[in-house]
């Protein structure tokens, strides 16, 4: 194996050095606004520029960066001078009277709720910093970036929008955590989805039901209870009275099913109570998230629940997933799916009429980009009823 070389950076006013770190570099160039993996790809390529030297003084560093964004992202040159310079950070005093460094990553976040592009999200932070260091306010409280934004976001992305960003603010400042709840059979990309919303909203607690129960298999013997050892697909196996096969009686397939749910749902249960005692915003996905379990949640009001429903509507298409999901994964074999595709399909099936039942929303998950969009208009939805409901009372 060939030796890696380290990169080494030289402070020579500090008189120190220390080796170049990539993650460093990332969180700077995230802190100018950009996007993590564009931020994270820059810094690899000076990192592989730089290789070569061995040694170089972080002035070297701050030219090969500013090289790369006049060349690729011209709109963050003046935002990362700035910082890197030693030049006067604009701090913003929060309600809590703490001043924190203006972030355009920060604010870029907190539009993520206004459901605008990629695009029109950096050119409303872009506007908002370049006023904000021409006028060089002596004191800039959260509540004068909030007025700002809202300003800049009417101006160029309308009403709809400035309206949702000061809903998600509120919500934000009201310490109640949101509680997502992804529900969906297996191979709806359930998991994928819930981890791509937690990113959007700086989420960092998600729980899986599959990881419940295997820490209560752990704890509960297959004798004792044996259907919470089998998959939420064939948990009609264990059934005291089961029918020799599942194309008999579907009643089977969904009794099963829910019996297993159930048990989880105990688990599930303690884990909103935690997040709802902790104040701490979660994302849960998975099979266990049934449209029943839903409606139990629906009284609680120091905690915004919002649940849905992940669906693949064409059979082709799940049987495409499921059996890529066990080529990436060594332990989901795609044979062991396959053999109990019908059964799965009628699970979704039962899942749908469940949801519609129960009124449950349901996003389809044919397009990844489009279904998260479709999960963060159900959240914003969500919280601009509540703030209405809040407002009246």
């Amino acid at each position: 194996m060939a030796k890696v070389h380290k990169l080494i950076v030289n402070d020579p006013q500090e008189q120190s050095s220390m080796p170049f770190l990539r993650g460093i570099l990332t969180r700077s160039l995230q802190d100018s606004g950009m996007a993590f993996d564009a931020a994270y790809a820059l810094a690899t390529d000076v990192r592989s520029e730089l290789q070569q030297f061995g040694e170089v003084t972080n002035q070297k560093v701050r030219a090969e960066v500013a090289k790369h964004l006049e060349t690729r992202f011209p709109e963050f040159v003046a935002s990362y001078q700035m910082r890197v310079d030693g030049g006067p950070v604009l701090m913003v005093v929060d309600r809590e009277n703490q001043p924190l460094p203006f972030s355009k990553n920060h604010l870029s976040s907190s539009l993520e709720m206004c459901g605008l592009s990629v695009e029109k999200t950096y050119e409303i932070t872009s506007r908002v910093e370049k006023e904000l260091l021409k006028t060089r306010p002596t004191e800039l409280t959260s509540n004068d970036l909030v007025k700002i934004t809202q300003r800049h976001l009417l101006q160029c992305a309308g009403e709809e929008a400035a309206s949702r960003y000061l809903v998600w603010v509120e919500f934000t400042r009201s310490g109640r955590p949101l509680v997502l709840m992804v529900g969906g059979t297996t191979g709806c990309g359930k998991s994928t989805l819930g981890s791509e919303v937690a990113h959007r909203l700086n989420i960092v607690r998600t729980q899986s039901t599959d990881m419940l129960r295997e820490v209560m298999r752990l704890m509960v013997p297959e004798r004792l209870i044996p259907s919470l050892h089998k998959s939420s697909f064939n948990a009609w196996q264990a059934l005291h009275f089961r029918p020799e096969r599942i194309e008999e009686n579907d009643d089977a397939l969904v009794e099963g099913y829910l019996t297993q749910s159930n048990q989880v749902g105990v688990g599930i249960e303690a884990v909103i109570q935690r997040a709802r005692r902790e104040r701490i915003s979660l994302i849960i996905e998975g099979v266990h998230l049934h449209p029943r379990i839903f409606s139990s949640f629906q009284a609680i009001d120091d905690a915004v629940i919002v649940p849905c429903i992940v669906a693949v509507l064409k059979k082709k298409t799940l049987r495409t997933r499921l059996v890529g999901r066990g080529q990436q994964v060594a332990s989901r074999r795609s044979e062991r799916y396959l053999k109990y595709f019908d059964s799965i399909w009628q699970l979704q099936s039962f899942l749908l009429d469940e949801a519609d039942r129960f009124q449950i929303p349901i996003v389809t998950n044919h397009d990844q980009a489009q279904a998260a969009r479709d999960v963060m208009e159900l959240i914003a939805i969500r919280l601009k009823n509540d703030y209405q409901k809040a407002s009246k009372s």
